[in-house]
């Protein structure tokens, strides 16, 4: 019961097969209470019987660029809890349409819209959850290895998780002393409504996990015992960070030898 007593804000659940919705049934499992609300209209009905099946709260629509939902869903939370102790960031967004082809091609509109929805709402939600943290607190976002390296298909989405790995060191400086905490999960790629945007997915799933040390793909229960983690007092010592959960993938340089071997045989065949 590591997060035992704990009241934690929840964001970006949008099914039951997400990474917030796993790490959201995780903390419950660990004795927190969970605020969960839905982003849109349309996702309502898959979330709100996740929702009820954990007894979460504040199950209200709340469009991070929309400042009166945002004002309402915080106005409720402090009205009802007083405080929070935790919350995870699980919001990204881009036009599926650009995130083929090239990355020079990205248009204006998309690139603003993207850093809004997959930034920015990170500063935005941070700075109202940070006042209610009044006994400290700690904050997880999600992130991938696309905003270190290039990724292919991943394009504008890449720069945008670039900006958000950015803003965790940011934000950890900001707000240390007031006891709060900050750090970024970079999981591995795995097969959820958001990544299903990504271009030839399948392929990079199975190209991955031939590629990692522990020659798998990361599950959900990977990626929610690390927010655990964060989100407990057992990190009370680490911010600023980006920790990757992707079975070592990100600390390779090349493919292992039998991949790279198997590889060659195939083009010399053709």
């Amino acid at each position: 019961m590591l997060l035992k007593g704990k009241k934690i804000l929840i964001t970006g659940v949008a099914n039951d097969w997400s990474m917030a919705w796993a790490i959201a049934r995780r903390a419950h499992e660990n004795g927190a209470e969970i605020a969960m609300p839905y982003a849109m209209p349309a996702l309502e009905k898959r979330v709100r019987p996740l929702a009820e099946s954990i007894g979460a709260k504040f199950v209200q629509e709340c469009n991070v660029q929309n400042d009166e939902q945002m004002d309402s869903l915080f106005a409720n939370i402090e009205r009802e809890w007083g405080h929070i102790d935790g919350m995870l960031h699980a919001i990204a967004f881009s036009d599926k349409n650009e995130l083929m082809g090239r990355y020079v091609d990205t248009t204006r509109e998309n690139f603003k819209n993207t850093m809004d929805i997959s930034v920015y709402s990170l500063v935005d939600l941070t700075r109202r959850a940070s006042k209610l943290m009044t006994n400290g607190g700690s904050i997880v976002t999600l992130t991938y290895f696309g905003g270190e390296k290039s990724v292919p298909n991943y394009n504008v989405m890449g720069v945008a998780k670039s900006a958000l790995d950015s803003s965790v060191r940011y934000l950890a400086a900001d707000l240390g002393g007031d006891k709060i905490r900050i750090n970024a999960i970079s999981a591995g790629p795995i097969l959820t409504l958001a990544s299903s945007g990504v271009g030839g997915m399948k392929s990079l799933l199975r190209l991955n996990a031939w590629q990692t040390p522990l020659r798998r793909n990361m599950t959900l229960d990977d990626v929610s015992g690390a927010a655990l983690y964060l989100l407990s007092d057992l990190s009370s010592g680490v911010t600023g960070e980006i920790h990757h959960v992707d079975c070592g993938y990100s600390t390779t340089g090349m493919m292992p030898n039998d991949l790279k071997d198997t590889l060659l045989k195939a083009l010399d065949n053709q």
